[in-house]
């Protein structure tokens, strides 16, 4: 081997040596106010090549049943089956199922970069989409979608920045906002589809370099948001704030947790649910992006009081 390559070798060890360090010494400074509870980090594996890449999850409401989209336009459905304690021991799936334009042809890359999933009480899903901002209901998996209105906002929207999250309240109201504002001063726009229309009642402020990525409304009516903050080679940060929506108005942005750099992956969907205690739960996916040094990790808070 010539000094070149040793030189390189040592370099790079040098630099994973730093970013473990540093790692390290970011995680020894965690605040300890967190609101959410650490339950559970788990590795979800499939043989499957089309596993990878997801970006959201719902549950039905018993936290068991959930539906998740990766963003290579497939959706998964699934158990997540649990001990006594209520630790994730199992994930069995059914799928993947390839998602639709509404003239029934497969999406490929560009019409896709599937992002948010809404489950509805009848089992069928909405989905909102990065690429071609739009959301679209889809009441078989595997059959047409069918795109809801777009609005002028939509489609100025940047891009791979656009419709990153999607939440269904109790009363069958969707909520989807881009991931990117257009500046760290600016709020985020939050839409609401409710009926047969969009509408823009409230914004989000942003926080830095905070970005959403995921959201929910709880059992408990409240709407729940992920966000994620990229450091780089040493990874992300993770938080999820809850608010409280009244009419056309906003208010809140309590964070119930705020993790260190490096302590999940890069977490995208969110989904809220009440466990067998009465507890509120979070139960969160990460992107795998397709990488080998990433991994697909399903994360559970339960929101303490």
């Amino acid at each position: 081997m010539s000094k070149r390559p040793v030189r390189a070798l040592i370099v790079s060890l040098g630099l994973v040596a730093v970013v473990a360090a540093s790692t390290l010494l970011i995680g020894a400074a965690s605040a300890g106010q967190d609101r959410a509870v650490f339950l559970q980090s788990y590795i979800w594996r499939n043989p499957n090549p089309a596993f990878g890449g997801m970006s959201a999850i719902d549950f039905a409401d018993d936290g068991v049943n959930f539906v998740a989209v990766s963003d290579r336009t497939t959706i998964w459905r699934g158990q997540m089956r649990r001990d006594a304690q209520g630790r994730i021991t199992e994930i069995v799936t059914s799928g993947p199922t390839k998602l639709h334009d509404r003239r029934g042809n497969p999406l490929g890359l560009l019409s896709g970069d599937s992002e948010g999933v809404a489950l509805a009480p009848d089992g069928s899903v909405f989905v909102s989409f990065e690429g071609v901002p739009r959301v679209s209901l889809y009441t078989k998996d595997d059959g047409p979608g069918k795109l809801l209105p777009r609005p002028l906002a939509f489609k100025t929207m940047p891009l791979n920045g656009a419709l990153e999250s999607l939440a269904i309240d109790a009363h069958g109201a969707l909520y989807t906002m881009p991931e990117r504002s257009g500046g760290k001063t600016t709020p985020f726009p939050v839409w609401r589809y409710s009926d047969g229309q969009w509408t823009h009642p409230f914004s989000i402020p942003r926080d830095g370099d905070w970005l959403p990525t995921g959201a929910d409304f709880g059992p408990d009516g409240r709407f729940y948001l992920l966000e994620r903050d990229f450091w780089g080679l040493l990874g992300f940060r993770s938080r999820v704030q809850v608010f409280d929506i009244s009419g056309d108005r906003i208010s809140g942005g309590e964070v119930l947790f705020q993790t260190t750099v490096g302590m999940h992956d890069n977490l995208e969907g969110l989904s809220v649910w009440r466990d067998d205690s009465g507890a509120i739960r979070l139960t969160m996916v990460s992107d795998d992006n397709f990488s080998i040094f990433q991994r697909t990790e399903i994360v559970e808070y339960r929101i303490s009081h």
